[in-house]
């Protein structure tokens, strides 16, 4: 409501007063009708001016109050958006930070199950040394008591060593054609004098096929003979 308005209601109102007043100390005569009419107008118009203030002044406090209720709702609005823009932001953050974690956790999984994997794969290698010895008749009676040993037939270096020599002289090609043996088309061959029955029958699996060769021949003979009289040492003449 303009304030000019207000203003002239509160003169009408107290217009309205001096009327009243004047009203009282006139005296009783023809113009009291006058005056009555006057006064009456008067009064009518002041209360409709105060009545149309008193609406402005409820208008404008229910319009006021309605702007601050819309503000207070608008400031809730806004905290709550950021609110709620602050909580996802927190929300991503700690899922992107589980994600991590989950996906280290992985890694380092993988990485054990890698190295557990090779280290099982890996195979143990295990260093075989292969003994070797002499081409001689020390060599060959030496390498022929190791198999004896691995495949347990009996027998000594001075039992192989002295049949050898009573029977081919250290010769591993030596070969018997005028004994019974070579009668009969069976000549006795190699180190130890084997006829080619016996050496098939008693070969010692590892070594050749070849009757002439010496470990095979040695190592034959000395399978035999441990079969035959308990060991090659038990041997001091022909047999």
């Amino acid at each position: 409501m303009p304030k000019n308005t207000h203003k002239i209601a509160i003169a009408g109102v107290a217009t309205l007063g001096a009327a009243a007043i004047a009203f009282t100390v006139v005296p009783a005569d023809g113009q009291t009708t006058t005056t009555d009419a006057l006064s009456s107008s008067r009064v009518a118009y002041s209360s409709e001016q105060v009545r149309d203030v008193k609406a402005d002044v409820t208008d404008q406090l229910a319009g006021t109050s309605l702007k601050v209720e819309a503000i207070k709702a608008e400031k809730k609005a806004a905290a709550d958006a950021v609110a709620k823009k602050k909580a996802a932001a927190t929300a991503a953050a700690k899922k992107k930070a589980a994600a991590a974690a989950a996906a280290k956790k992985a890694a380092a999984a993988r990485k054990a199950k890698a190295a557990a994997s090779r280290a099982a794969k890996r195979p143990v290698v295990k260093q075989v040394v292969v003994k070797s010895y002499p081409n001689n008749l020390d060599g060959w009676i030496r390498e022929s008591l190791a198999i004896m040993k691995k495949k347990g037939i009996p027998g000594s270096y001075h039992g192989l060593h002295k049949n050898i020599i009573r029977e081919s002289s250290g010769n591993p090609k030596a070969i018997n054609d005028w004994d019974i043996n070579a009668i009969n088309g069976i000549p006795s061959k190699g180190l130890l004098q084997v006829i080619p029955p016996t050496f098939k029958a008693y070969h010692v699996p590892g070594t050749s096929w070849n009757i002439y060769d010496p470990i095979a021949n040695i190592t034959a003979a000395a399978n035999y003979a441990a079969d035959r009289y308990g060991t090659i040492d038990n041997v001091n003449s022909a047999y």
